[in-house]
C-alpha cells in the first residue's frame, strides 16, 4: 500500500513502473502529480488481491443497532467507515486477546450492550475525519506504523488458519474511505447471498471484532489525538512543498468532482501567476512622472472631440511627437484648432499610444482664463492698416527693401500681392522683406509658408530667414498642401484673436489655388482654364483673412501670384485675386532680363490708403517723384532711381536731396 507521501518522494520513472504493475494505461504520458493520484485511485478501487472486507462491513450496522444509539449523524458516519480508521492502531491488542475466545461469542456480544458510546460521541467524532485524512502523511514515523504492522501479522495468522481476514482488510478499507462510490450497506447486501468457505471461523471472528469496536471509544481515542496532531503538521508541510492546490484533495471525501476542480485550478495557476507578475512589474517603479514634462504644439481637433498637439518639426502633420488633449480639457478651456498650447504631459500608460496632456499652462502666450472668453476671429472688426512696418535701418538692408518701403509701404494688417513672372526674383525679394520685418519688429510672429516650391529653396529659406518656415514641396500630393495651409491659417487666426501681430509670407497663392482645385470634388461647374467654380473659395478665404483688428491684433499676408506662365489656369487665378489686395507690387521681366534688381515696375506698384502709413511731408515728396518717373518706361525709371538712391544712406536723406 502506498500513500501520497511515499509516492511524492519517488522518482517519476518509479511511479511509471508502479502504475504499469497496477495495470494503469498511458502512465508514461501523465504528469507527476496526475500519476500519483491515478495510483492512489487505482489502489483505492482494488487495494489487495485478498477477498474484499464484506464480513466486517456487514457487522458495523449491526453494532450500531445493538448499541441502541439512535443518532442519525453518527449512523451516517458509521456507514461511511470513518470511525474504525481512528481506532485502528489499538485494535491489534484486543485482536490477539480475543481471537482464542471463539467458544464464547455470547459474552463478547453482551459486553457491547454495557458500553456507553454516546458519552464520547460529541468530542471524538468531529476530529475523526481530520485524523483519518492526515494519517497517510505520518508514514515516515516508525512508531506510528507499529499498530498497522501488528494488524498485518494477525492478518497472516488468520489467513493461514483458513478464516476470512476481516481484520486484515482494514488498511485497504482506510484507503477506500472518503470515496462515496461504494456504499457499505450495498456491499453488505451483496455479501449476504455469497457463501463463505469456513462458517465456523467467521462466527468465532465476529465476537472478537465486535469487542474490539466496542472497546475503541474508551481506550484508543485519548492516545490517538496527540499522535495525529503531529501527523497533521507533517502532512501540511509536505503538501505546501508540493503544491498549494493539491493539499485539499485528501480532505474531500466526495469523489472525483473536487479532484477535477483542483486540477482545473492547477491549470489556471500559471495564468494567475502571470497576472501577479505583471502587477508586481507595474508596481516596481512607484514614482509618478505626471507633470514633469512640459510640451508645446499647435492644436488640431478631431471630429470625436479630442485634440492633438502637432509639432512644427513635422510641418504640423501627424507625427510620433503628437500629444493627445482629452475632451474635457478642450471644453473647459475653450480650445480651438490652431491654438498654440503649452501643457504638462504624462507618459503613456499600458494600452496607450500617445503622451497625454494633464494640465494647460498657457494658450497663445496668455493664461487660459483670458483666452476662454475671447472673441472669435470672424466677429472682430477689420480696419485699414495704420501702423507701418519699417523695412530699412537694419544691417541686412538692401536696395530692394528701400525701394519697397518708399513706393509700396507695408503696414500691419496689409493684404499684399506680389505679381511676378517666372525668374524675376520674387523669392529673393520675399526673403529680404521677411528678414527686415523680423529684425525691426521682434514683437511680430513671422511665418513663411512655401507651397509647391523646390526643396533647395526650402532649405535656403530655413537657413537664411529668422522665421518659422512651413513648407510642402512640389513632389508632395495636393492634399498635403491643403492641410498645411489650413493649419497655418488657423494658427494665425487664433494668435490674432489674442491680440498678437502675425505676418504670413506665402509663396505662392497661385499654386495653393491649384492644390485646392485638385482636391475639390467635381461639381460640374468649370470655369475657363479648368478651374472649378468652388475651388477658389478657400484660397480667397485664406488671402482675405489678412486684416488690421480694432483694439489690437493684426494679420498680414504677403503672397506672390504668378502671371504669364503660359497656363490659362494661372491667368484665371490671378484675375480672381487681382482686385482683392490693398497692396500690389508688380515685377517686370524686362528688368530681370537686363539683370536689374529689384525688377519692380514703379509706375504699376502702389499701396491703397498709404496716407495712413506715411507722414504727410514724405508722402508729398513721394508723389512728386512718381510724377517724374511716370513719363519714363520701367527700365529707364529704375535706372534713374538707382543712380540717385545708391549715394544716400537712407530714404529720408534721398528725399531731402531730391530738389538738387
Amino acid at each position: 500500500m502506498y500513500n501520497i507521501t511515499d509516492l511524492s518522494a519517488k522518482a517519476h520513472i518509479d511511479l511509471i513502473s508502479i502504475a504499469e504493475e497496477m495495470g494503469i494505461r498511458g502512465a508514461k504520458r501523465m504528469e507527476h502529480q496526475d500519476l500519483i493520484y491515478k495510483i492512489l485511485d487505482k489502489q483505492a478501487v482494488s487495494p489487495d488481491d485478498s477477498p474484499s472486507p464484506r464480513r466486517r462491513t456487514h457487522l458495523r450496522p449491526q453494532l450500531l443497532a445493538e448499541s441502541g444509539n439512535n443518532n442519525p449523524d453518527l449512523h451516517e458516519r458509521k456507514k461511511r467507515g470513518r470511525k474504525p480508521k481512528a481506532t485502528q492502531p489499538d485494535t491489534s491488542q484486543p485482536a490477539v486477546t480475543h481471537l482464542p475466545d471463539n467458544t464464547a461469542p455470547d459474552s463478547s456480544v453482551s459486553t457491547v450492550h454495557h458500553i456507553d458510546i454516546s458519552g464520547v460521541e460529541v468530542p471524538s467524532i468531529p476530529t475523526i475525519p481530520d485524523i483519518i485524512t492526515l494519517r497517510p502523511s505520518s508514514s515516515n514515523n516508525p512508531g506510528e506504523q507499529s499498530p498497522a504492522a501488528d494488524v498485518a501479522a494477525t492478518d497472516k495468522e488468520s489467513t493461514e488458519a483458513g478464516t476470512p481476514d476481516a481484520v486484515a482488510d482494514r488498511p485497504a478499507q482506510t484507503r477506500r474511505r472518503g470515496r462515496p462510490r461504494k456504499d457499505p450497506l450495498q456491499t453488505a447486501e451483496t455479501d449476504a447471498g455469497q457463501p463463505d468457505a469456513a462458517p465456523g471461523a467467521s462466527v468465532s471472528a465476529e465476537p472478537s471484532q465486535m469487542s474490539q469496536a466496542a472497546a475503541e471509544p474508551t481506550t484508543t481515542l485519548p492516545d490517538e489525538v496527540p499522535v495525529n496532531h503531529e501527523s497533521n503538521e507533517n502532512a501540511a508541510n509536505i503538501a505546501s512543498n508540493s503544491s498549494n492546490n493539491f493539499h485539499n484533495r485528501p480532505n474531500n471525501g466526495f469523489g472525483n468532482n473536487n479532484l477535477r476542480r483542483n486540477r482545473n485550478n492547477q491549470g489556471r495557476m500559471p495564468q494567475d501567476g502571470h497576472v501577479q507578475q505583471q502587477q508586481m512589474r507595474r508596481q516596481e517603479y512607484p514614482f509618478d512622472a505626471e507633470g514633469v514634462i512640459e510640451a508645446e504644439g499647435v492644436l488640431e481637433l478631431m471630429p470625436e472631440g479630442v485634440g492633438f498637439l502637432r509639432s512644427s518639426d513635422y510641418n504640423y502633420l501627424a507625427s510620433p511627437d503628437d500629444i493627445m488633449v482629452v475632451q474635457h480639457l478642450v471644453r473647459y478651456h475653450g480650445l480651438k484648432t490652431g491654438d498654440t498650447v503649452t501643457v504638462k504631459v504624462r507618459p503613456p500608460r499600458e494600452n496607450e499610444k500617445f503622451f497625454i496632456a494633464t494640465k494647460v499652462l498657457d494658450v497663445n502666450g496668455l493664461t487660459p482664463e483670458r483666452v476662454r472668453d475671447r472673441i472669435p476671429f470672424e466677429s472682430l472688426t477689420p480696419l485699414f492698416p495704420q501702423e507701418k512696418f519699417n523695412l530699412t535701418g537694419h544691417p541686412a538692408e538692401t536696395m530692394s527693401t528701400r525701394i519697397v518701403d518708399l513706393f509700396t509701404p507695408i503696414g500691419k494688417g496689409q493684404r499684399g500681392l506680389i505679381v511676378a513672372q517666372p525668374k524675376t526674383g520674387k523669392t529673393t525679394l520675399l526673403k529680404e522683406i521677411a528678414n527686415a520685418i523680423a529684425y525691426n519688429h521682434p514683437e511680430v510672429y513671422l511665418m513663411v509658408l512655401l507651397i509647391d516650391e523646390r526643396p533647395e529653396e526650402v532649405t535656403d529659406m530655413q537657413r537664411s530667414v529668422r522665421a518659422e518656415v512651413i513648407a510642402s514641396t512640389f513632389d508632395e500630393p495636393a492634399d498635403r498642401h491643403v492641410r498645411i495651409a489650413n493649419i497655418v491659417l488657423e494658427k494665425a487666426k487664433r494668435m490674432t484673436e489674442c491680440g498678437h501681430d502675425v505676418v504670413i509670407v506665402l509663396d505662392s497663392i497661385t499654386r495653393l489655388a491649384r492644390a485646392f482645385n485638385t482636391v475639390q470634388p467635381a461639381s460640374g461647374k468649370v470655369l475657363s482654364g479648368g478651374v472649378e467654380a468652388n475651388a477658389l473659395q478657400k484660397p480667397k478665404r485664406f488671402f482675405g483673412a489678412a486684416r488690421n483688428i480694432e483694439n489690437g491684433g493684426s494679420l498680414t499676408i504677403i503672397a506672390t501670384a504668378l502671371t504669364e506662365t503660359g497656363s490659362k489656369m494661372d491667368d484665371v487665378i490671378f484675375e480672381e485675386f487681382k482686385g482683392t489686395g490693398n497692396m500690389e507690387l508688380q515685377l517686370d521681366r524686362r528688368l530681370s532680363n537686363k539683370r536689374i534688381f529689384p525688377a519692380i515696375d514703379l509706375a504699376a506698384s502702389s499701396t491703397r490708403r498709404d496716407e495712413l502709413l506715411v507722414a504727410s511731408n514724405i508722402l508729398s515728396r513721394t508723389l512728386v517723384l512718381r510724377n517724374h518717373l511716370t513719363d519714363l518706361n520701367p527700365v529707364e525709371a529704375m535706372d534713374f532711381l538707382m543712380k540717385h538712391i545708391q549715394h544716400t544712406r537712407n530714404n529720408a536723406e534721398f528725399l531731402m536731396t531730391m530738389d538738387k
